[in-house]
């Protein structure tokens, strides 16, 4: 690719961050890259990918030479101009935004008239003229500020950030956002340039509309269990619609991640901080809460009361291709289940380190199969695909009861009933 960049730094190496890092790094240039993770830097350094991310490991691995990592900010701001931001921003118990990371991030700044952080974390609307702001009554007025929010889609994250639909870059027209675009020229994207508050806006609006679909599908499902129709025909009768189009209509038992959940929030607690009632974002809160319940009624649907019952959950990370157990529906239903008196087993591909940190009470296997053994019921929650090729057959000789809840709608429901077992999707028969 391109043999001479412009070197930048980044700030934050989670996900954001270090998919941004290694993909400039992968285009040519240097990249610094800063966290306050000691241990994490120094596995970095190492070459240890602290994520599961497919294709990044390898990414890192051929860019080792150009990806410098320190827990200082002092060799960032000597070789860049660009300072690229990608620490957390969680939702507080407010439903707003915690930008203490980033505000660390602004009081660590020097005055600088050469350098600009460019804000790669999702941050509420107006947190770019609020850091201007601050900037001004620190006396740096000379530091500049880009908004550049991401479209990174977790298991497909190194795609896209090579092959990015759009870039999106808010800024008061100076150096700053003339570099940012040269640095993403090279991709061939779509470009929308606009002011800091549109470029705030077009990350939050992106992500509550797309969660607006899957909820507004999650619903047409529970309308179709009640009334016969197939939710996957008419998803595909939807979907050809250009207007509506097929993605995002695959209905389920809710959404999760690092993502949605929290920018739907924030937008929503955005609005009511600025005075207005985001009706319809309460509802699709509402609706994804609900979803993850219902496997529940299912369950007990099937089987009556879930004392002394084992359940079997397969997929515990929020989607396949990731180990993110970020707002994970598996946390909600294994919770719900020992509450209600069950026995839980459970078996993920990758995010079993960190389910057990979050999920005391669930007993982990080694495999799909091992899980299944002697379980009344078993409920797919992530759609892994090697889940696809399960042999039903062994899975039935194993299990006690016969019940399969397809949570995602990914199995092959005539090979489950073949198998002599009960199936049970999202919103068909």
């Amino acid at each position: 690719m391109s043999s001479v960049r412009e070197p930048i730094g980044v700030i934050g190496t989670g996900y954001v961050g270090l998919v941004t890092a290694a993909g400039f790094a992968e285009l040519g240039g240097d990249v610094y890259c800063v966290d306050i993770d000691a241990g994490k830097i120094e596995g970095l350094r190492r070459g240890e990918i602290p994520i599961y991310e497919p294709g990044l490991a390898d990414m890192v691995a051929r860019n080792t030479e150009r990806l410098h990592f320190s827990t200082t900010l002092d060799e960032a701001l000597e070789h860049t101009r660009l300072l690229f931001v990608a620490v957390g921003t969680p939702p507080t118990y407010s439903g707003d935004a915690d930008l203490s990371a980033v505000h660390a991030v602004v009081d660590a700044m020097p005055a600088s008239d050469r350098h600009a952080l460019v804000m790669k974390s999702t941050v509420p609307v107006g947190t770019g003229r609020s850091i201007q702001r601050i900037f001004a009554e620190q006396g740096k007025t000379g530091f500049r500020y880009v908004s550049c929010p991401e479209f990174l889609k977790e298991g497909s994250a190194v795609k896209d950030f090579l092959k990015p639909d759009r870039v999106v870059v808010g800024d008061d027209g100076d150096w700053a956002g003339d570099a940012v675009v040269d640095l993403y020229a090279t991709l061939g994207a779509p470009l929308v340039r606009t002011d800091v508050a549109s470029a705030e806006m077009v990350k939050l609006a992106s992500n509550a509309f797309l969660a607006t679909k899957i909820s507004f599908i999650n619903e047409i499902a529970n309308v179709c269990e009640e009334t016969g129709a197939n939710v996957m025909e008419v998803a595909r009768g939807m979907g050809l619609d250009d207007r509506i189009g097929p993605k995002f209509l695959q209905p389920g038992i809710g959404f999760g991640g690092s993502c949605f959940p929290k920018d739907v929030s924030a937008l929503k607690q955005l609005a009511g901080n600025s005075g207005y009632h985001f009706q319809l974002l309460n509802a699709v809160i509402e609706v994804n809460e609900l979803q993850k319940r219902r496997v529940i009624s299912k369950l007990q649907k099937h089987l009556g009361s879930l004392v002394g019952r084992r359940v079997a959950l397969l997929g515990l990370a929020f989607k396949p291709e990731t180990d993110d157990m970020r707002e994970a529906s598996s946390l909600v239903l294994a919770a719900r289940l020992l509450a209600d008196g069950a026995a839980v087993s459970a078996y993920d591909p990758v995010a079993e380190e960190e389910a057990r940190t979050l999920m005391p009470g669930v007993q982990f296997a080694d495999g799909a199969l091992e899980a299944v053994a002697g379980a009344d019921a078993v409920v797919l929650v992530t759609e892994w695909k090697e889940f696809d090729d399960l042999d039903w057959q062994a899975v039935r000789v194993r299990m006690t009861g016969d019940l399969v809840v397809d949570g995602r709608n990914a199995l092959d429901a005539a090979a489950v009933r073949g198998a002599g077992l009960a199936y049970d999707g999202v919103g068909v028969r």
